[in-house]
């Protein structure tokens, strides 16, 4: 089994937080593997940090598990809420091509089908579902 983070990181203007990498395609939340013998919650605040430069001051919200094995036999992702958090330099070593704010429902048009998904669900305008 595999397991991933994801964030939802909202600005004072609502919208929440996407990134794209220079080797896929299309906009994801921010997040990544957890490591062996890393807690999930010290992995998002690791992914936070490397991929856009967002440092939790605050406890994060598990929101919900969901199944990814569409990409990945055996994977799931745990999709977490951070509320408190402050800019600090990220740390990624050319991962990430672009940092975009998005309102959460009009997103740009090639955000990622499972970050549709879950903004959508998170912020009333779609099922929650199950998988990724």
């Amino acid at each position: 089994m595999t397991l991933g983070v994801r964030a939802i990181v909202e600005n004072d203007q609502g919208e929440v937080l996407l990134v794209r990498h220079t080797y896929v395609e299309g906009l994801f939340l921010p997040g990544g593997g957890v490591e062996r013998g890393e807690p999930a919650e010290e992995a998002l605040a690791r992914e936070l940090v490397e991929e856009a430069g967002v440092e939790m001051t605050d406890r994060a919200e598990l929101l919900g598990i969901f199944s990814n094995h569409r990409v990945f036999p055996n994977d799931h992702v745990l999709l977490y809420r951070v509320r408190g958090w402050r800019g600090v330099p990220a740390t990624n070593r050319g991962e990430i091509a672009e940092i975009v704010w998005s309102d959460p429902l009009d997103l740009p048009d090639d955000a990622t089908a499972g970050t549709q998904r879950r903004l959508s669900a998170v912020y009333g305008k779609g099922p929650a579902g199950l998988y990724w």
